[in-house]
């Protein structure tokens, strides 16, 4: 026991551990704490430690008190509303003598005092506005809830269409896939987007369904507060170079932002065995189905996508299980909205629960030079950084993983004719340097160059 109290006094305070001096009876922010563990993800205080991990011990003649003082508190419902489960242990140490408080999470709202308190990093903060308490209550709460039923929403309110391009990429995915037989009523029931709930008896269209599928009205009255905003801010940091904000349904969604992505990121060569692949397409594709698939769409918060002189970012609201950095040696993949989740890997706009954070972990340092770095909390954050500085050089260095004259046969494959511009770009080089392989190529019997030297084009020999 022993060991581990120093162990983790060596690891220091954090969104679940704290450290606090206690004289005669523990001083009135321990219940603060208190109150903000219970209404978070849990956790321990340690009374008797300094804030430096020095510990000063609780004088024996008192332990008992005051854990009789804190049982009694928690338990008064003049101070706590409703009243806080806990327990206290006490533990030898360094021959002193440190109390814990284990507080669990709990599936209510707290307040101490008339006061709602949440743990944000090693910090006890008030809550007051109503939509934070509102996110509380959603975060407790065990239903999805893009599960939510809407019992007025009816299939005249979302896209036939749209249902028919998910049957027919489904389909093209997947031969013989069951949706391929399903009219879109029979569809939404298969996709868990049209319910009944076995408790209440209600049945009826989801929140999934509408945002999957509904109409930009349906949408707008479901979800008033959804959208994404995407900007670029390489050349105008203090405004934006370009700006697309999306309201529309998940499907066009995606859509529409792997558009703005494509149109500014570069695609740097990769050659996966004798194949390229798009490194930047995998990245992408990544980062903008977990945005869309895995945000609260409760939330006020609106979910962001930001290119930037740093890199590619994302943000959303979160309904989190888990607090801090996400990597592969801790990941444990836990779906949010399962409907949605669904949804876009039937149709490919997402892989299993899983592989889509292994994907991202494996390519993204073959896209801008360094690892994705994943923070979970109230707001999930996902940064690929710029290592290269490939965003403001507007050039992408070949991977080691293919060649220059790799890039360059490739871009040859593909086109009937290129210029030594497009050449240099294929390749991420320089022109100077483009040139130099081209004449090689030429040498070598695998290229030829027609024209003049200011409109020379390059094809296949």
């Amino acid at each position: 026991m022993e060991s581990r109290l120093l162990e983790t006094i060596a690891q220091g305070e954090s969104a679940s551990v704290e450290f606090k001096r206690c004289g005669a009876q523990p001083a009135p922010d321990t219940f603060q704490t208190i109150c903000a563990f219970a209404n978070h993800m849990g956790g321990s205080i340690y009374l008797g430690v300094e804030d430096d991990g020095t510990i000063a011990g609780v004088a024996e003649g008192v332990v008992a008190d005051i854990q009789r003082n804190i049982a009694n508190v928690a338990c008064n419902l003049k101070l706590f509303d409703p009243a806080v489960m806990l327990e206290t242990e006490a533990i030898a140490a360094s021959n002193k003598t440190v109390i814990r408080i284990w507080v669990p999470m709990s599936p209510d709202v707290h307040r101490y005092k008339g006061v709602v308190y949440d743990r944000i990093a090693d910090a006890d903060v008030k809550v007051s506005s109503s939509s934070q308490i509102s996110a509380m209550y959603i975060r407790k709460s065990s239903l999805e809830t893009e599960r939510r039923i809407f019992p007025y929403l009816k299939l005249d309110d979302l896209r036939s269409d749209l249902i028919g391009r998910a049957r027919r990429m489904a389909a093209a995915r997947r031969p013989g896939h069951p949706w391929e037989e399903l009219d879109d009523e029979q569809l939404l029931r298969s996709a868990q987007l049209l319910v009944k709930d076995y408790l209440t008896g209600q049945e009826g269209l989801t929140l999934a369904s509408g945002l999957l599928f509904g109409k930009d009205e349906t949408i707008g009255s479901l979800c008033p507060t959804y959208k994404t905003d995407a900007v670029v801010r390489l050349r105008d940091e203090d405004r934006y170079d370009d700006r697309l904000v999306v309201r529309t349904n998940l499907i066009d969604a995606y859509d529409v932002l792997m558009g703005f992505c494509e149109r500014h990121l570069p695609d740097p060569f990769f050659l996966e065995g004798d194949a390229r692949i798009s490194v930047r397409g995998i990245v992408c594709r990544e980062l903008i189905s977990n945005m869309l698939i895995h945000r609260e769409f409760t939330s006020p918060y609106s979910a962001k996508l930001e290119i930037n002189r740093e890199g590619l970012h994302t943000e959303n609201a979160s309904r989190t299980f888990f607090e801090g950095n996400i990597t592969l040696s801790n990941f444990s993949p836990m779906p949010k909205n399962p409907s949605i989740a669904n949804v876009f890997t039937q149709i490919g706009f997402a892989e299993e629960l899983g592989s889509g954070t292994r994907n991202l972990f494996k390519y993204a340092r073959s896209f801008m030079g360094s690892d994705p770095s994943l923070v979970d909390g109230s707001v999930f954050r996902a940064t690929v950084p710029d290592a290269h500085g490939i965003l403001l050089m507007g050039k992408v260095p070949a991977h080691k993983s293919g060649s220059i004259d790799d890039a360059i046969l490739e871009l040859a494959e593909s086109r009937t004719s290129f210029t030594l511009t497009e050449a240099a770009d294929a390749a991420g080089v320089s022109k100077r340097s483009a040139s130099a392989h081209l004449s090689a190529l030429i040498e070598a019997g695998k290229l030829v160059g027609e024209g003049l030297t200011r409109n020379r084009q390059f094809r296949r020999a």
